[in-house]
């Protein structure tokens, strides 16, 4: 063979000078990109993303809850192309996918909240900004206009709490989500354990992390401090310590005083029942976040994904359902949808990629999730949303 024709059969692709754009084009799903950005981010902030409540039997169940289902694929449908456009609280998407809200995403990667919301707008999909967000709300609107949801975390101050739905109002936020699984925070050891402080404080231990992690630590040098920016004057403080701010009596009388004030779509967020998710039905609620946590609350939770069904059954067709905690892969996305539910959100996958890559880390874990959901129901013989959430309970096998 001549050197010319070898030279024809090996070509060798340009070195990528950019680490984090060489780390993002070396993953191929969401599990590669969090082993990236654990090599990369300090233990204490990876464990922060990482890790969930006492046991972590919840994080653990919500995983496997959506892979014990099997499908059972339509044959011969002539499938030449899939849509994956939906409708979701009265707007059009691309895909059934939310981007949750992650607090402190600051700490993950100096873009944070803004990165997040920017990747959301360039896919078209809604994105879901934290209370205790480290970019305010204002910034992010200003930052990117996605389609903006706001989660709300109901303050001892009953001021406080009027404040920040009036901001959220007046910045253009259209849903708000108001989560109802934190009265106190969960024990989460992996933090007791490390000592986590917001923002990071420098301690004995951190000055170890900065040996191993310079990168970490020279980008958050090199960026603002990091706050609650939605808050005054309040200091460092423990996980543990940020839930001394939340009500911790909040009841249903306080979600009908907000769908009275709420100018928008109003979704409640949690692990909620058939029986309460009618209730909320009644007040008005527009839609449901099915959702544990991530197992971050309450640990021996049920999975969300396995409360679909039941709500589904019990609101009928005109309440939207989201479902969070456990969604790693397109075809969880599946799952959820030929179940009942409208759309899946994401938090961990996306905050994998944002460690691993920063803004371009979360555009990566949304072309993952997209071509992984696309191909799956090609494979299923399913030509779009609407019939896959039409015939959805026949194309499952039930665990």
């Amino acid at each position: 063979m001549r050197a010319s024709e070898i030279r024809r059969l090996i070509q060798l692709k340009p070195i990528e000078l950019d680490a984090a754009s060489r780390r993002l084009s070396a993953c191929h799903d969401i599990y590669e990109l969090r082993r990236s950005a654990r090599r990369v981010i300090p233990r204490p902030v990876f464990d922060y993303v990482d890790g969930a409540a006492d046991e972590e039997l919840s994080m653990a169940a919500n995983v496997r809850a959506f892979r014990r289902w099997q499908f059972q694929p339509r044959a011969l449908t002539q499938v030449a192309a899939v849509d994956t456009a939906t409708r979701l609280l009265d707007r059009d998407l691309p895909l059934p996918l939310v981007l949750a809200p992650t607090g402190y995403t600051r700490m993950m990667h100096p873009a944070g909240e803004g990165a997040v919301a920017r990747a959301a707008q360039r896919h078209g999909l809604p994105y879901t900004l934290s209370t205790m967000a480290t970019t305010s709300i204002e910034d992010v609107a200003a930052a990117a206009r996605p389609d903006l949801w706001f989660q709300l975390y109901i303050q001892k101050d009953e001021g406080l709490t009027k404040e920040l739905v009036n901001r959220a109002a007046a910045a253009g936020y259209r849903v708000l989500v108001v989560t109802v699984d934190t009265f106190v925070t969960g024990h989460r050891t992996r933090d007791e354990k490390n000592g986590l402080v917001i923002p990071p404080a420098l301690t004995l231990q951190t000055l170890g992390n900065i040996a191993v992690k310079p990168a970490y630590w020279l980008r958050m040098l090199r960026s603002e401090a990091i706050d609650f920016a939605n808050f005054t004057q309040m200091g460092a403080t423990t996980i543990e310590g940020t839930g001394t701010m939340f009500n911790p009596t909040v009841g249903w009388d306080d979600i009908a005083a907000l769908r009275s004030r709420w100018p928008g779509k109003l979704v409640i967020k949690g692990p909620v029942s058939a029986a309460d998710a009618a209730r909320a039905a009644e007040l008005g609620v527009d839609g449901l976040q099915l959702s544990n946590h991530g197992g971050r609350q309450l640990d021996r939770t049920v999975p969300s994904v396995d409360l679909i069904a039941r709500v589904r059954d019990a609101v009928g067709p005109d309440i939207a359902v989201v479902v969070d905690s456990g969604v790693r892969h397109g075809a969880d996305i599946a799952v959820a949808l030929a179940l009942g539910a409208d759309a899946c959100a994401i938090g961990r996958a996306y905050l994998y990629g944002l460690m691993a890559g920063g803004e371009p880390g979360v555009d990566k874990v949304i072309d993952i999730l997209t071509d992984q959901f696309v191909r799956t129901l090609h494979l299923m013989g399913i030509s779009s949303v609407a019939e896959l959430r039409e015939r959805g309970r026949d194309l499952l096998v039930a665990p």
